[in-house]
This record gives C-alpha cells, structure tokens and sequence, in this order.
C-alpha cells in the first residue's frame, strides 16, 4: 500500500497475533454489511453513522447521501474519516477455557473524504454501489439515474495509509488461529 498522502499511521496493535495484513482488512471492508463512517463535527465533537459503502480499488471508496445534512458538514470542516468494518461477529464458548468469546473479522482504515463533484465520477461511483447491493436491478440503474442524479450526493473516500484488519477465530482443533495461520 503506497500512498503519498499518507498522515500518521494508526497505533500498533496490542494483541499482534490477531493483527491481518492489508489484503484482509480491504476484504473486510469489502464484505462488511455496512461500514461505520466516523468523523469530526465542527463543533469538535464525534459522529458516527453505518453507511452503504462501495469501493473501486484498494484506496477509493464511495457512498451516496443527501446534498446537505451532517455528514457533509462534517467532511467541509475536517475532511479526514475513520472507516470500521465487521464482517464476522460470532458469539461463541472458548474450546479449551469455556469463555465466553466472539470470534470476529474487523477492519480500521483512515481516509479523506471529499465530495465528488465530476459527474462522470459521480455516476460511475453510483453504479458500484448499485452493482455491489443491487446487482440484480441494474437494467433500471439508468432510468434511476436520470431522476435523482441532482438530489444525490456522492462522497469519495481515500485511505491515507494501509487498512489494518483483525480476526479472532478457533481452527478445528480449538486453538485460536494467530496471523500466520
């Protein structure tokens, strides 16, 4: 992962053995369900909102909102964002100590977000959403598009360093499987 516009990375991780490398966390980001999107209110304050992501390579990720409301106040004052994922979350018993435990896949990343202005860029980014949550219905993708295009807002997010991804999961024989297994 090169990015020049890489900013401070992210603390080590605590428990190493469960830290993934980059290919895992983009997997992560790219199964998750939904990925929370967290930002900085100009007032200082934290926002937090689970969005529908799509993601076009392994730096660039999109959704869509409303042309105005917080989260586009949010971006305008303090355009850097903090992306978490899950794309596992299985409450379970240990099988050596019968604690009780989730075995996981996460992931954390850190962007820029910035709203995509280019409507070329805007359309393209509006049909990986729909090709990643509706893939079924794209033959009603265009007619779509010419009725909301100018109420729709679309917002570009590009990682500013790698993503880290973490798991937490018992092979076969109950042991807890560590990064290099």
């Amino acid at each position: 992962f090169d990015n020049p516009k890489l900013i401070q990375p992210m603390r080590p991780m605590r428990r190493t053995t469960r830290e993934m490398d980059t290919a895992f966390a983009l997997e992560v980001l790219g199964k998750a369900p939904y990925v929370t999107l967290s930002m900085t209110r100009p007032d200082g304050t934290p926002y937090a909102v689970p969005l529908s992501l799509a993601q076009a390579d392994e730096q660039t990720f999109y959704f869509h909102c409303a042309q105005e409301g917080e989260k586009l106040d949010c971006i305008a004052h303090h355009p850097i964002v903090c992306l978490s994922a899950v794309s596992r979350c299985k409450p379970t018993v240990g099988p050596k100590d019968n604690s009780f435990t989730l075995e996981f896949r996460s992931a954390i990343a850190m962007g820029r977000a910035e709203l995509v202005a280019d409507e070329t860029e805007k359309i393209e980014a509006l049909r990986l959403i729909c090709r990643r949550f509706l893939p079924h219905h794209m033959d009603a993708f265009d007619e779509a598009i010419k009725q909301s295009l100018s109420q729709t807002a679309v917002v570009r997010i590009t990682l500013t360093e790698a993503p880290v991804g973490k798991r937490k999961e018992y092979d076969e024989y109950g042991e807890e499987k560590s990064n290099s297994r």
